[in-house]
């Protein structure tokens, strides 16, 4: 991941239809001031941190683990056993899991929901996601850019999941992980808009970040820390009144949405069993 024009996962398959979604008209409730589509970055819509307030991941992250480490056997063994499984059921969810464009990237907590995720029966709940994705996503970077650590398919010369876009995550730093951010986040806000399913939601927010060991593109000590960066961005992201208000929005259209009888998208007996397996 990498804040600039044409960088693989995070390129401009992200710059989805902003229009489409965030930009739509609510009759309750005012569009977000800052919600409009930046084409400048891989972020579809601006944050609602501004980049002064983003959590420092470079003092928070400790630094990646050291040649002859521990963490760093740790490190090699896991990505060891991705590889291994290569063209196996889990190897294709991982190559789904990269994919952060919405309203696609939404509908992977689809199954751990028990519901469709319909962008245009909840604005407000796709507002709050694309919007923490720049959250979430860039507050990785002050570490990323200062260790700059080599991606696994770098290092074992195994490929990734990911073909397409390995020449720009070969210029972009793997510690700590935006996807592993990003995905455990939007884990800890749809738990908050439905409790009853926080386990499953948790579940599947883990599993996305875990597909990028699985891609061979993060080590597991990235995907780690990207969990503790995306736990302080939400835990910040509750001080802003903005945030607060787009939560609950989205609490008020997630409770209607499972009202209904829109079933899940995807096969979720099938995706159950594949996560099971990995």
């Amino acid at each position: 991941m990498k804040p600039s024009r044409g960088t693989g996962v995070f390129g401009l398959t992200v710059l989805i239809a902003a229009g489409v979604f965030v930009g739509a008209p609510h009759a309750q409730a005012p569009q977000p001031p800052q919600a409009q589509p930046r084409a400048d970055a891989w972020v579809p819509v601006a944050g609602y941190l501004p980049e002064a307030e983003r959590i420092d991941s470079l003092a928070l992250a400790p630094p990646p683990p050291a040649a002859g480490s521990a963490a760093l056997s740790r490190d090699e063994a896991a990505a060891k056993a991705a590889v291994a499984l290569q063209g196996e059921p889990r190897w294709g969810l991982a190559a789904r899991d990269a994919e952060l464009k919405l309203p696609r990237a939404a509908q992977t907590f689809s199954c751990a929901l028990g519901v469709k995720l319909d962008p245009e029966q909840a604005p407000r709940l796709f507002t709050l996601l694309a919007r923490t994705i720049a959250d979430l996503g860039l507050s990785t970077y002050a570490a990323k850019t200062h260790y700059m650590r080599p991606r696994p398919f770098t290092v074992d010369g195994a490929p990734s999941c990911t073909p397409d876009n390995e020449a720009g995550l070969r210029r972009d730093g793997s510690y700590p992980s935006g996807h592993s951010s990003i995905g455990w986040g939007w884990g800890l806000i749809l738990a908050e808009l439905a409790p009853d399913r926080a386990d499953a939601l948790l579940a599947r927010g883990r599993a996305f970040g875990q597909s990028r060991v699985f891609c061979n593109v993060h080590w597991q000590s990235d995907v780690d820390e990207g969990r503790v960066v995306a736990a302080g961005v939400v835990a910040k992201l509750h001080g802003d009144p903005q945030f607060r208000a787009d939560l609950e929005a989205a609490r008020a259209e997630v409770a209607a949405l499972r009202k209904g009888e829109a079933a899940p998208e995807g096969d979720c007996a099938a995706e159950a069993a594949t996560l099971a397996a990995g």
